[in-house]
């Protein structure tokens, strides 16, 4: 079972890189762009077959490890 886990700023945090981004890619006549907001993606292969289970430890991952739970959000996606 493959987890994927994106993090991402919490609404209402400044997101300085996503700043820089919408910036250059202002300077590159990219004008349709509204707001860039920058976050990570984690990809991790589990040997887990449970899907409650796998669940419950990769949010265990994020809440101590994963994602700064103060200024981040993060969401799980399990694919078999």
């Amino acid at each position: 079972m493959k987890a994927i886990v994106n993090v991402s700023l919490k609404a209402g945090v400044l997101d300085s890189q996503g700043k820089a981004v919408h910036h250059a890619l202002d300077s590159l006549h990219f004008s349709g762009v509204e707001d860039v907001r920058v976050g990570k993606q984690i990809v991790m292969q589990l040997s887990h077959t449970d899907e409650a289970k796998a669940r419950e430890e990769v949010t265990q991952m994020c809440e101590d490890l994963l994602a700064n739970t103060v200024i981040e959000d993060y969401e799980i996606e399990l694919v078999k």
